[in-house]
């Protein structure tokens, strides 16, 4: 980075490249474009940014990202609650419910087991899944492993699948008519939705 700006705009620079998906040119850009505008523009972001955590929680229930507990789909009355999908991130929730396809509820992982990158059973909600599982109140006819299709969400998937293959429940995994290997928030809703109602027993 140029010596010669000035330290808060090579500050903030590199605090942009920090983020997934940004690199330096993109970055810079981001910052003169703040620069340009309006000085609001610039002070409704950062208070954006301070009160980003404000409020929020993990349901107890989905441990999805929310203001209350249970969140808004476990606390609704039309979803059906015999029917969970796992899902490795709250983004996949957001691309899922755009298909307009899943009335059930979720069970958010928040990530996928990696033991090349230090990630464990210890570091995701798995366990929590299976005591959903143990609890079985209300229910559950259903558990779809809808974890993305890449070698990680596929462990994930096995592992899940191998704990609970002995429960009277049913356990389904998203068709594969999403691209090897893609993840589910960035996958298009037609794709997405016929993943959904196309899924199959695990085997």
């Amino acid at each position: 980075m140029s010596d010669f700006l000035p330290r808060n705009i090579r500050n903030l620079i590199e605090e942009f490249t920090k983020l997934p998906g940004i690199g330096p040119k993109t970055a810079e850009r981001l910052t003169f474009h703040l620069l340009r505008s309006d000085q609001r523009k610039s002070r409704d972001l950062g208070d954006s940014l301070i009160k980003l955590r404000d409020g929020i929680i993990h349901c107890q229930s989905c441990f999805n990202f929310s203001t209350e507990n249970p969140c808004e789909i476990c606390s609704n009355s039309y979803r059906e609650k015999d029917l969970i999908c796992v899902v490795e991130e709250p983004l996949d929730i957001v691309a899922i419910e755009k298909t307009h396809s899943f009335k059930g509820v979720y069970h958010v992982l928040h990530g996928a087991l990696s033991p090349i990158d230090g990630i464990g059973l210890n570091d995701l909600r798995i366990e929590e899944l299976f005591n959903r599982v143990r609890k079985n109140d209300p229910i559950i006819k259903e558990i779809i492993l809808a974890t993305n299709l890449g070698l990680e969400g596929e462990a994930t998937a096995q592992y899940i699948y191998n704990q609970l293959k002995n429960s009277d429940i049913q356990i389904t995994r998203i068709a594969k008519g999403l691209p090897v290997g893609s993840n589910l928030e960035y996958a298009d809703d037609v794709s997405l939705k016929n993943s959904i109602l196309g899924r199959k027993d695990f085997i």
